[in-house]
């Protein structure tokens, strides 16, 4: 596990999106799991950036993680609206390159297998995740059993709360989404996670440190060969008191 600190979060999301860079430019196929909500927004103006800049996205195919049961792509909260208000509209990806969950389908449970397919067709070069304050990815949250496969999930109450500044009102927020499960993030052969903010901090220090453990789903993360925490002073500020801490400790013993 690599964890990499900046001073804010427009530094870490240059080099989050260096690496993704790097990753566009040397595979000849490459695959992006991708992740929406305020965190990855930073990524995705640098991204564009990037584009703006001759970083071409024409051979890139985009897998995301998740969306709202029961909106439309065409509804201006649903992951649909947010990919192409925040990354799409302003790179040369090909639409039918693009891979996101419909929650507006009658068949959930078939929407669940088809997508499944697409990610069995497409491995991901490189996962970017966010992190919630419970410790959820995508929108698998926690839970005494996790499950491996795409499939339609409860939101945890942290989770409505968190997401209710995109809406109107709390009630407005959908309780249910479709969302990846852990084993294509775990088969990713690169994943960053961004966390930016105090509010992730103790999330983000359980999920680097103690048991893998179902009920803080990123913990999980540990196990992967080839995983990078980008964080900003906020996000890391636990960590970096315990790493203080075991310093101090070390130097007197």
């Amino acid at each position: 596990m690599n964890i990499r600190i900046f001073s804010d979060e427009r530094t870490a999301a240059v080099y989050a999106a260096a690496v993704i860079e790097y990753v566009v430019q040397t595979t000849e196929h490459p695959v992006l799991g991708l992740a929406t909500g305020s965190t990855p927004v930073p990524l995705y103006d640098q991204l564009v950036e990037f584009h703006q800049a001759g970083l071409s996205f024409a051979h890139v195919t985009t897998i995301n993680l998740d969306e709202y049961v029961g909106l439309p792509p065409s509804h201006p909260q649903s992951y649909h609206a947010f990919m192409e208000e925040h990354l799409f509209r302003y790179i040369d990806v090909r639409k039918e390159n693009t891979n996101i969950p419909r929650g507006d389908v009658q068949d959930l449970a078939g929407e669940c297998k088809r997508y499944d397919e697409v990610i069995k067709n497409h491995p991901i070069d490189v996962q970017v995740l966010g992190i919630g304050v419970n410790g959820h990815i995508g929108f698998n949250e926690p839970d005494s059993v996790l499950k491996v496969g795409t499939h339609v999930v409860t939101l945890a109450e942290e989770t409505i709360a968190a997401n209710s500044r995109f809406f109107a009102s709390t009630q407005e927020v959908p309780n249910r989404a479709i969302t990846v499960g852990l084993q294509p993030i775990l088969r990713a052969k690169k994943v960053l996670l961004l966390a930016f903010g105090e509010a992730k901090a103790q999330a983000v220090m359980q999920a680097i440190s103690g048991d893998v453990r179902t009920s803080l789903p990123a913990s999980i993360l540990q196990v992967h060969p080839n995983v990078t925490f980008v964080l900003d002073q906020g996000a890391a500020r636990v960590f970096l008191e315990e790493e203080k801490r075991k310093h101090a400790t070390y130097n007197h013993g």
